[in-house]
């Protein structure tokens, strides 16, 4: 949560609300009244009106969206406002309605890279498998049996299917083992990333056999 981004008020014309937008790089703004959050004015909601009248004139007003998360929710609740919304500020409440501040995209975004662990070296893995084997345990216990760990993992559904993509950040890059591990176990290796395992001269040999039958 941040306070760059400071909320207007219902007194405040159309015009300088969207000259605060265009300053903050943003197509939202908070608005409040002391420290009651009322709403949040969208851009696309402002343009066309008279740049004259404030926010309490006329259909201005109701056009505010009650889009909000509570000070003590999860990130993952502000990730789901931020898509579903399509925002760049989500505004951040206590329980009596008073407005906290304002968790803007971009550090949205630092967040979530530090949660998936984004910095740190290592290989990954894509998976899909059935939603009824969707086992975590198994999974990490593959994983760790070959002395490795995950960093992070994350599910992603596939629209009108059972089927999940599971993606896991590994915390080491020779990840060939781990991988020959998956399909031991029947499971579907959709894609492997980063996994800078050791010098194979096979193909190299191959090739230079191949070289010599052509000679």
């Amino acid at each position: 949560m941040q306070n760059d981004i400071f909320p207007v008020t219902s007194e405040d014309t159309v015009q300088f609300l969207l000259n605060r937008m265009t300053e903050y790089k943003v197509a939202q703004l908070p608005v409040v009244e002391g420290q009651t959050y009322l709403g949040l004015a969208l851009e696309d909601d402002l343009s066309g009106q008279d740049g004259a009248i404030n926010l309490q004139a006329g259909n201005v007003g109701h056009s505010l969206r009650m889009i909000f998360i509570y000070e003590g929710q999860h990130i993952y609740d502000a990730l789901r406002l931020f898509h579903t919304h399509h925002l760049d500020v989500l505004p951040v409440v206590d329980e009596q309605q008073q407005y906290k501040g304002s968790i803007i995209l971009s550090s949205l975004m630092d967040l979530m890279a530090d949660l998936v662990m984004s910095d740190e070296e290592g290989g990954i893995i894509e998976l899909e498998i059935g939603n009824r084997d969707n086992s975590m345990s198994h999974i990490a216990q593959i994983v760790e049996s070959d002395n490795a760990q995950i960093l992070s993992s994350s599910v992603r559904r596939f629209p009108d299917s059972t089927r999940l993509e599971v993606t896991l950040k590994l915390n080491r890059t020779d990840i060939s083992s781990i991988v020959a591990s998956f399909l031991r176990h029947d499971y579907l290796v959709k894609a492997i990333y980063n996994d800078k395992r050791g010098y194979d001269s096979t193909q190299d040999r191959y090739d230079q056999l191949m070289k010599y039958l052509d000679i």
